[in-house]
C-alpha cells in the first residue's frame, strides 16, 4: 500500500473504502502509531482539536463532568481530541476565546453560558471561526447550537403545579444576564398568568447562588410571606438548598409546600421522594455538541447543526 493511501486512509479521506481505511487503523493501533499533531497542523492547516471553554465558577459545575464526558464520547471515533480551555470568573470571558482564535489551537469552539447578544458568539462570527453554543442567542439562526427549551420547562411547571392545586409559587431562575433565564421565567410567566396564579422569581438568589445564600433566602421568604405553596428550581443544588429553607420555615415538601425542579442526574427523588422534577439530558446535548462542533469546521458551506430539546 502507498504511503499516500496509508496518509489518507488515516486522515479519513472520502476517497478512500472503509475497508481500506478500518485495515489501516487496525495495523495503526497494533503498532501503536500516534500521528505528530504537529506535521498534521502544517499538511492539512487542521488542528483536529475541538476546544470546550467552561467557568471554573464552583456553583455552575452541577453538570460539568457529565458535559464533558459526552462530548468526549460524541468525538470517540472521529479524528479530533477535546481540550478544555478554563474561562475564570474574574477574566474577561473574551481572553479564552481571543487565545483560541489568534493563536488557531483549536478547529472549533464549543461554549456554554450564553447571553442573549454574547460578545463571544459576535466576534466569533465576524472572525468566521467555527463554533456551536450550549444556549440560544439573538443571532441563532445564523449559527450552530444545542438549547433545552426552558420555556417549555417553565410554563410545565406552571400547568403541573396548578393540576396540584397550588396557588402562589416562589422560582430560583438561572443568573439573568443568560438566555435561558430568561426563556423559562417568559414561559412561567405566561403560563402562571393564563392559570390565573402568582408567580414571584426571587431577586436576591440565582439557581447558580451559593447553597447557604439560597437556603436562607428561601427559609425566610417563606416564613415571612404567608401562603406560597409551591416553589420551582432550575438547578439540583438550588433545589436542595431550597428544600433545607422549607423545611427550616416548618413546612413539609409534598405536603405544604410542593417543589418542582430541573435535573442532569435522576437523584432528586433519592433525597425527597415527593419532589416533581423534569430531566435535562446531558449525554444528548454532549453528543450533538461534537458533532455540530465537527460539523461547522468542516462544512462551512453548510446551514449549520441546531437542535432544540423540548421537555417529556
Amino acid at each position: 500500500m502507498a504511503v499516500p493511501t496509508v496518509s489518507r486512509a488515516l486522515g479519513d479521506a472520502p476517497d478512500i473504502s472503509l475497508e481500506t481505511k478500518a485495515k489501516v487503523r487496525r495495523i495503526a493501533d497494533k503498532i501503536g502509531y500516534i500521528p505528530n499533531r504537529a506535521g498534521v497542523r502544517l499538511r492539512t492547516g487542521r488542528t483536529y482539536v475541538i476546544a470546550l471553554v467552561l467557568s471554573t465558577e464552583h456553583d455552575v459545575m452541577n453538570m460539568t463532568a457529565r458535559l464533558i464526558s459526552s462530548i468526549a464520547d460524541g468525538l470517540r471515533g472521529s479524528l479530533y481530541h477535546l481540550v478544555v480551555t478554563p474561562d475564570f470568573p474574574d477574566e474577561d470571558p473574551m481572553k479564552a476565546i481571543r487565545y483560541i482564535v489568534e493563536t488557531g489551537s483549536a478547529d472549533a469552539i464549543i461554549m456554554n453560558q450564553i447571553r442573549p447578544e454574547d460578545p463571544r458568539v459576535d466576534y466569533l462570527m465576524k472572525q468566521n471561526f467555527a463554533f456551536v453554543t450550549h444556549g440560544r442567542t439573538v443571532w441563532s439562526d445564523h449559527h450552530a447550537f444545542f438549547d433545552y427549551d426552558n420555556r417549555s420547562f417553565g410554563k410545565s411547571a406552571i400547568e403541573q403545579l396548578a393540576k396540584r392545586g397550588r396557588k402562589k409559587i416562589l422560582m430560583i431562575a438561572p443568573p439573568l444576564n443568560q438566555n435561558y433565564a430568561i426563556e423559562m421565567i417568559e414561559g412561567a410567566l405566561s403560563a402562571s398568568k393564563n392559570a390565573n396564579l402568582n408567580l414571584n422569581v426571587l431577586e436576591e438568589v440565582t439557581s447558580d447562588s451559593e447553597r447557604e445564600d439560597v437556603e436562607s433566602v428561601v427559609s425566610r421568604y417563606i416564613s415571612k410571606h404567608i401562603g406560597y405553596d409551591a416553589l420551582i428550581s432550575a438547578s439540583p443544588n438550588a433545589t436542595m438548598a431550597a428544600i433545607s429553607g422549607i423545611e427550616k420555615a416548618g413546612h413539609t415538601v409534598g405536603d405544604e409546600v410542593d417543589v418542582f425542579s430541573k435535573e442532569t442526574v435522576p437523584f432528586l427523588k433519592l433525597f425527597r421522594p415527593k419532589i416533581l422534577c423534569i430531566s435535562e439530558d446531558i449525554a444528548k446535548a454532549g453528543e450533538f455538541l461534537a458533532r455540530s462542533a465537527i460539523h461547522a469546521a468542516e462544512k462551512r458551506e453548510e446551514p449549520p447543526m441546531q437542535f432544540l430539546d423540548i421537555p417529556q
